[in-house]
């Protein structure tokens, strides 16, 4: 028998592991939707082996995560929704941008070509990476501070470690380097096509007190869809950090999305019928 339930594919971004959007998937699921989270090319499947295995991820860029989720997205039997957070908020909307899924959500998304604003705070959280040209080929892990910075910074301290504890991984340098660097570059592996008029809806969600991703970028993003005529929402959280989907309040950010799906009518059964 087929599956007719709206499939919905989440993708992470830099140092969480896949199986962060585990609370994601069984509250979509609840709600009648299909749903997976793969992990990027080469990922393990566990948070442990994704630490002992650090060479597995190495040296993926941009272009590479997006073949790997398109191809994913391929074999469904139906356009799925693409929910995703920091770099996978910017593979969600590259891939919108070439048609390719129904609808998208990017959560706190990395800076895409196009995008000025440079806040201290960003350069700070990114500086892990950046400030050695040999990360660029090679798999990169946080600090507990360094995550602290950039991820739980508006979390109590311990609640910040734990989620370091549960889901950190070493991730690549190398599409940090390609988004940091892609105004210089003619042929951005981080270009998104925002004048697409015939891609699905696409939410763009801001977390005001990020520190990875600041708010000013994601609205300087926002506003790079102004000459698209598909739907481009902006929903912005105070007091939320770049930890918004993993944290304590992540039903709240949740919940959001899975109201702004209902009023995109996506359904989540293809013969379901929105009253």
């Amino acid at each position: 028998m087929s599956d007719d339930r709206t499939p919905v594919v989440f993708i992470h971004g830099l140092w969480l592991h896949a199986s962060s959007w585990r609370p994601w998937e069984e509250l979509f699921t609840a709600h009648g939707y299909r749903t997976l989270a793969p992990g990027w090319p080469g990922e393990p499947d566990t948070v442990e082996e994704a630490r002992e295995h650090p060479e597995a991820v190495a040296d993926r860029g941009i272009d590479d995560v997006t073949r790997h989720f398109a191809e994913i997205v391929s074999s469904l039997d139906q356009p799925p929704v693409l929910i995703g957070h920091s770099f996978g908020g910017l593979i969600v909307q590259k891939l919108l941008g070439q048609g390719i899924g129904q609808a998208a959500v990017a959560i706190d998304p990395a800076q895409i070509k196009g995008v000025k604003p440079l806040p201290f705070a960003q350069l700070r959280s990114a500086f892990p990476v950046l400030d050695n040209p040999a990360n660029k080929h090679r798999a990169v892990s946080l600090s507990r501070a360094q995550f602290r910075y950039g991820f739980g910074n508006a979390l109590a301290a311990e609640e910040s470690d734990a989620l370091y504890d549960r889901y950190t991984i070493p991730s690549p340098g190398r599409p940090l380097f390609e988004a940091a660097f892609a105004n210089f570059s003619r042929h951005s592996a981080a270009h998104i096509d925002t004048a697409n008029n015939d891609r699905g809806p696409l939410l763009l969600v801001s977390g005001q007190e990020d520190h990875t991703v600041p708010d000013v970028v994601t609205r300087a993003a926002y506003k790079l869809y102004g000459d698209s005529t598909a739907v481009t929402d902006l929903k912005q959280f105070a007091d939320r950090g770049h930890s918004l989907t993993v944290d304590a309040g992540w039903p709240t950010i949740a919940e959001f999305v899975l109201g702004w799906l209902a009023s995109q009518n996506i359904c989540p059964s293809t013969t379901a019928t929105l009253a």
